[in-house]
């Protein structure tokens, strides 16, 4: 099909997840930007041309932003969805972040309202959009706060690295591991101390097993 909206790639037939980004940015002026909610897939699906049109997309620096969403949020369905932010022209808010993607890891945001269904409260979306502006405005936002990455949450990464990663964009990848406070223990650590916990606990009960069998067997009982 000869469109004009495909720039990056013509979108499958059957997906229309790169049919609605290339037509927004189609759309955008030059100095335009959007926001974009897809599912989770579209951030490294590599069917049906999705993947080269990604790659297409990252490369042509349009891909501004991308935030991870916890899952529940809507009432129609219970798969988690992602944000796209694209823009034609990333130097803009006193900082050119031009070759550079923000990622934002929002996965353990929000709590359960009830047992299906989760929101976001104001100070989540106030972070989100905090981290975003500062991104993009360096600390010259009204806050006058700096951007800088946070360990499972947020990083900018630049395009080089996303190329390591096959031009996969979801964020987790991005942002490594939270980090750990001096009151907390690592998972790993964790598991280590509960796994010969559990061991100690599993010999003791064998021993407590024996003793009563020998106990019950000095009583005359067959064990």
């Amino acid at each position: 099909m000869d469109d004009r909206r495909w720039v990056h790639g013509t979108p499958p037939a059957g997906n229309a997840n790169y049919g609605w980004l290339q037509h927004i940015l189609h759309h955008l002026s030059p100095r335009g930007q959007a926001g974009v909610v897809l599912a989770n897939g579209s951030m490294s699906s590599n069917q049906s041309n999705e993947g080269v049109i990604r790659k297409a997309m990252v490369e042509a620096d349009v891909v501004e932003a991308m935030v991870a969403l916890p899952p529940q949020l809507f009432f129609n369905t219970q798969i988690s969805a992602c944000l796209w932010f694209l823009a034609k022209d990333k130097r803009k808010g006193g900082r050119d972040r031009s070759g550079e993607v923000l990622f934002i890891d929002a996965r353990k945001l929000g709590r359960m309202e009830s047992r299906v269904n989760r929101v976001f409260d104001d100070e989540d979306v106030a972070r989100v959009a905090a981290t975003v502006h500062r991104w993009r405005q360096d600390g010259e936002d009204c806050s006058g706060d700096a951007f800088a990455d946070v360990p499972g949450f947020c990083r900018a990464v630049k395009l080089a690295e996303i190329a390591e990663h096959g031009y996969v964009l979801t964020p987790g990848r991005y942002v490594g591991a939270e980090e750990v406070g001096d009151g907390d223990e690592a998972f790993n650590e964790k598991m280590e101390r509960l796994t010969a916990l559990l061991s100690e606990q599993m010999t003791k009960g064998a021993q407590l097993d024996a003793a009563i069998r020998e106990k019950l067997g000095g009583l005359g009982y067959a064990i």
